[in-house]
């Protein structure tokens, strides 16, 4: 167990830490001496991933657990087709380890920077027909809770802990390894298609339908949109040339991106034309790789996000009353608006909990300003019944909660019965789940 001073921030630069101590256990049972001497001090613990989230989450002035001790994936097990990864593990980690072993998780989100835990306990989605996040995809936790103990839940082993802790906030217990159920590895092909707002809300049912990964991107003050369908494949792979990744991808994606986004908060008035330009550049293109691959993609120009899951059949009215913003408001905004579906699980805080789901993402850089934007959005979300992202911005608090999630109180009588002193608690938490 290595102990360190450090001040922390997060991704984007929006959060920041200055915890009494800050430890890396190499193990559960390390975990479980620090919570015991967190206990002995008076001191709250909390866990951090990779800093991915916008939200105060991982945010503590207590003891902060770092995740860089716990980095292995402890087993594969092919004939029942399970990989158990600790706490720490990057995603980008599991996936070519899975890759190499003929495998792969099912679906995934758009990057692959985050931990496992940290990628599933803040609900962690991608886009799927079919399909459902990350914390749909575990099969097993092993944690240690406020007492010290170290347990292992499951469908058929703590059942009620396992569906509360897959989407825990780190407020049931703190997770040192996390079972995820695996496929054998697949190709997928991207279809990547500019179209217009028109086409693609005229063709919103049948595009989602039709399509086992489908989601969009429509560009503010435009009437283009980049839409992406992704559908498993025969083969035989036929990934990007290297150098139109690097330049989609890299080039345009990012250090051009980067360079407008800059620009545009200096003088907004080019946003618009910027957006337009942007639209046109990003062209169609047709590949077809490794699964995990295709999922995701580099995103190195930092911003600031809030993402709503509304009900899906409500989507297309979203859509257009977000739109209607811009004009009311005079926005000058350079992130698009990002357009995702997922069917409905039952992990018990999961923002598809019992509900075919929509996610809009809305972004701004990360030092231009954002409360107008996202509060105005927030309001259409939340009209329509909608649930905030865990890990992204948003002001709900547990009243509101309450009633956007059938399990909430089950998820809160759990939280008092494990961790009654709360010693898992931040001020993040008292906000979404009460004191």
């Amino acid at each position: 167990m290595v102990l360190a001073v450090s001040r922390w921030q997060n991704w984007a630069g929006n959060q920041a830490a200055e915890p009494r101590r800050v430890i890396t256990p190499r193990s559960a049972g390390e975990v479980a001496e620090a919570v015991a001497l967190a206990t002995e001090d008076g001191l709250a613990v909390r866990m951090t991933g990779s800093g991915h989230s916008f939200t105060p989450v991982a945010v503590t002035s207590g003891v902060m657990l770092h995740p860089g001790g716990l980095r292995a994936i402890r087993a594969v097990d092919e004939d029942a087709g399970e990989v158990t990864a600790e706490a720490g593990c990057r995603l980008r980690d599991l996936n070519e380890h899975l890759y190499a072993r003929g495998l792969a998780l099912a679906n995934m989100g758009d990057i692959q920077e985050q931990t496992v835990a940290g990628a599933i306990q803040t609900g962690t989605h991608g886009t799927g027909r079919d399909l459902g996040g990350i914390a749909a995809q575990v099969t097993a936790l092993e944690m240690v809770l406020a007492d010290g103990s170290i347990v292992t839940c499951s469908a058929g082993q703590a059942a009620g802990l396992f569906q509360a802790a897959r989407i825990g906030l780190g407020a049931l217990g703190v997770l040192t390894a996390v079972t995820f159920r695996v496929v054998p590895a697949f190709l997928l092909t991207a279809r990547e298609v500019p179209m217009s707002w028109a086409e693609v809300m005229a063709r919103l049912d049948e595009l989602t339908s039709a399509n086992e990964h489908f989601e969009f991107y429509w560009f503010p003050h435009t009437d283009g949109c980049l839409t992406k369908r992704n559908n498993r494949s025969d083969g035989p792979p036929r990934p990007l040339p290297r150098w139109r990744h690097q330049l989609d991808d890299e080039f345009l994606s990012n250090t051009v991106f980067g360079a407008t986004c800059r620009l545009g908060q200096r003088y907004p008035a080019v946003i618009p034309a910027i957006n337009a330009v942007a639209g046109k550049a990003l062209g169609a293109r047709t590949y077809t790789d490794a699964a995990y691959r295709v999922f995701t993609s580099p995103r190195r120009v930092r911003f600031k996000e809030q993402e709503y899951a509304i009900p899906r059949e409500h989507l297309a009215e979203a859509l257009t009353s977000i739109r209607g913003l811009f004009s009311r408001y005079g926005w000058r905004i350079s992130f698009p608006v990002e357009v995702r579906v997922a069917p409905g699980d039952d992990v018990w805080l999961s923002t598809a909990y019992g509900r075919s789901t929509a996610y809009i993402a809305i972004h701004v850089f990360r030092t231009a300003p954002h409360e107008e934007y996202f509060r105005e959005v927030e309001a259409v979300m939340t009209a329509l019944g909608g649930r905030p992202h865990w890990g992204k911005l948003h002001t709900r608090d547990a009243a509101y909660l309450r009633g956007a999630y059938p399990r909430f109180a089950d998820f809160v009588t759990l939280r008092d019965q494990l961790d009654p002193a709360r010693r898992f608690g931040n001020p993040y938490l008292e906000q979404v789940l009460g004191s």
